[in-house]
């Protein structure tokens, strides 16, 4: 591997969340040199305060389900509440194992990692730019952009007191009697079913007309279904007016003229690109709202300079960062790499029950092949044995090109997250039906529900009506 010679390296990398670190780490292994900056901790918002605590908040949350509902399985157990101390120390611990880890792959790796803030302060006609870090400069043959997003607000939702967003929601020591969550996407309901599970009383704002509106309208039907039965109350397609605090909680009002009066606030609208302050304007680089727009293969409009994860527009995921710093890394040391494209990527809602899926909707696919030309297969869970002892409702549905291949897979069910690995094989090696049909699938398990599925939209199903 080269030497960053001084200051100078191959590339130097702005952020050490997702994208960052997956792009220096193979960028090491195709024998490049590396700095990566980064103003707080490796891993970024996934590890520290995004992907890894919020599913050991919803891990906590099964087992107190489990501990609740014991009785119908012949388990005699009590539910004695929530130790948040103990919950959060659970959640650190995973934290402080996988942060240790991704240390020692950096460290193993010989990536210069830069301790502070970083930001962009020249460009090179020739290509890349120079990074500055408390008065130090470090200068990038190619330069990556890998800054990330925040938990982002609305106008006249300002954070604070009882007002916040999921990185307070985090480091709660108590679980609120009653809890607002403004927002119904992936956010929103993962923390309304922690906090359900947890004991409290949730309700649900949600502008659009369905929870999960980004999903397919059975997905977000069946979640819909899902949590009146869990009785988490949910408000949609109705916008929040105003926030007002007083010091015994906080009174929520809607633009139907509505008010509720809650404990708490939790703004789950989404996550805004951080790129304010960072120089990527004056240094040249094209920037829309925010974001980095880059072109297929993840390049900005100046040269040498790329942009990986959240900080491009499209879908917010860890995984995608890491497939978006892999691509470039692969792009810069001339292998010619495939593109990353949204749609093939899979998506996963831990919330209970869990919805996975990947590839186009039905609306989507209409919009795209016309009416006549897309075929769907809904396969209920009521027919999957695994899916009955564990006592889970819900789907698997399949959306095909008429006698084409499956472009979409989506999928609703407790565990159901674990399902989406052949899903995503599915739809990006565009099988078709009597393709998946062919593989045996192992009984009982959730994972038969895909092949039942392909064994009906194949015209021969086994244990579903055609």
């Amino acid at each position: 591997m080269a030497d960053g010679a001084g200051n100078n390296f191959d590339i130097v990398i702005l952020g050490g969340g997702s994208g960052g670190y997956a792009c220096a780490l193979r960028a090491v292994q195709l024998g490049k040199s590396v700095a990566l900056v980064e103003k707080g901790k490796l891993g970024g918002t996934c590890l520290h305060n995004g992907c890894i605590p919020t599913k050991a908040l919803l891990h906590s949350a099964e087992v107190a389900d489990t501990a609740r509902e014991s009785e119908q399985f012949g388990v005699k157990s009590t539910f004695d509440g929530i130790d948040m101390g103990q919950v959060n120390a659970y959640k650190d611990d995973v934290i402080a194992r996988m942060y240790k880890g991704l240390q020692g792959l950096i460290k193993a790796g010989g990536i210069t990692v830069v301790e502070g803030e970083g930001k962009l302060v020249a460009t090179s006609p020739d290509g890349g730019g120079t990074v500055e870090v408390a008065g130090e400069r470090y200068t990038g043959t190619n330069v990556v952009l890998a800054s990330g997003s925040y938990a982002r607000t609305l106008p006249g939702l300002e954070i604070g007191g009882r007002v916040i967003t999921s990185d307070e929601a985090l480091t709660m020591s108590e679980v609120p009697d009653k809890v607002v969550i403004i927002g119904g996407s992936v956010i929103g309901v993962e923390f309304a079913s922690v906090w359900k599970s947890f004991g409290a009383d949730v309700t649900i704002i949600e502008a659009l007309p369905t929870l999960v509106p980004l999903e397919d309208p059975a997905l977000s039907k069946g979640l819909e279904r899902a949590f009146r039965k869990r009785k988490i109350n949910f408000k949609t397609g109705v916008k929040f007016s105003g926030v007002e605090q007083t010091d015994a909680g906080v009174t929520v009002s809607l633009e139907t003229g509505d008010t509720i009066e809650t404990d708490l606030v939790l703004v789950a609208v989404g996550r805004g690109p951080n790129s304010s302050g960072l120089g990527y304007e004056e240094a040249g680089i094209t920037v829309d709202r925010g974001w980095v727009p880059t072109n297929d293969r993840l390049a900005t409009n100046v040269k040498g300079i790329y942009a990986v994860g959240d900080l491009v527009p499209g879908l917010q995921l860890a995984h995608r960062g890491f497939a978006h710093g892999i691509f470039v890394a692969e792009e810069i040391a001339g292998l010619n790499p495939q593109p990353v494209v949204d749609s093939g990527i899979p998506r996963v809602t831990y919330c209970e029950p869990e919805i996975a899926s990947v590839g186009i909707t039905e609306p989507q696919a209409r919009e795209k092949f016309g009416d006549d030309n897309v075929q769907i297969q809904e396969y209920n869970l009521g027919g999957n044995g695994k899916s009955q002892i564990l006592k889970t409702a819900g789907i698997v549905k399949l959306v095909r090109q008429k006698d084409g291949p499956i472009v979409g897979v989506h999928m609703i069910g407790s565990r159901y997250g674990e399902q989406v690995g052949e899903a995503s094989l599915v739809v990006n090696w565009e099988a078709y039906p009597e393709d998946v049909a062919q593989f045996l699938h192992a009984h009982p398990t959730q994972n038969e529900a895909l092949g039942e599925a392909a064994l009906a939209l194949a015209g021969k199903p086994l244990h579903s009506h055609a």
